[in-house]
């Protein structure tokens, strides 16, 4: 069993620390269907398919787009992460800082956002502190989870073995690849199921600290 203090947290940003559903993604959405739009010169219907397509494949409309059409990924992140309104448009669950400060171990930040849409969020939902560090998919070099490269460099950098990470998600193919390399695993979901590969299941990640004990037993 791992002694509580060595473990490391791996938090993903979006519908995991924050509900994005109801105000960012609809905005990110839009933004990047209009940036396919502009970029690779089609009509909506075709820019969203587009986005919705390289998104189930790759899980990063940015990848997709990257490896058929050769864009940019800074002027696309800078492009589809304006969110001049971002203050309003955020939703935290009242006691999640309480909860972070409890929580023993390091925690990290890994997400597929751009850097500065990362660190904004954290800032606004005043929880920065919590963090030892934040992964944005600038410093994974543009391998986007659940792409196993991303990991392997935020391991590398952290010089950490997998076993010790406890990987908290909303994405299943994001947990599956945190799995294979070791990691335990926490889905944020109101999914009645717990499928494979998933070691907890939480409708919300306030309830952390109390499953701590079991999330330590897993092996």
């Amino acid at each position: 069993m791992l002694k509580a203090a060595s473990l490391v947290w791996l938090f993903d940003l979006d519908n995991t620390l924050h509900d994005a559903s109801p105000h960012i993604f609809p905005h990110i959405n839009r933004s990047m269907a209009s940036y396919i739009r502009e970029h690779l010169g089609v009509d909506e219907n075709e820019a969203t398919r587009i986005r919705q397509d390289y998104w189930q494949r790759y899980g990063a409309t940015l990848l997709g787009l990257m490896r058929h059409h050769g864009t940019d990924p800074r002027h696309f992140l800078e492009y589809t992460h304006r969110l001049p309104d971002l203050e309003h448009m955020l939703i935290f669950e009242p006691g999640l800082k309480a909860m972070l400060r409890r929580l023993p171990g390091r925690k990290i930040v890994f997400s597929n956002a751009p850097l500065h849409y990362s660190e904004a969020v954290l800032e606004l939902g005043g929880i920065r502190d919590c963090f030892a560090a934040v992964y944005s998919v600038e410093r994974l070099r543009f391998q986007p989870k659940p792409a196993i490269g991303g990991f392997r460099r935020l391991l590398h950098s952290e010089r950490l073995p997998a076993e010790r990470c406890i990987m908290v998600e909303d994405s299943l193919p994001n947990l599956r690849t945190a799995k294979r390399l070791g990691m335990k695993t926490v889905w944020v979901s109101r999914a009645t199921r717990r499928p494979p590969g998933v070691d907890l299941r939480l409708v919300s990640i306030l309830d952390l600290p109390h499953h701590l004990p079991r999330l330590q037993a897993v092996t």
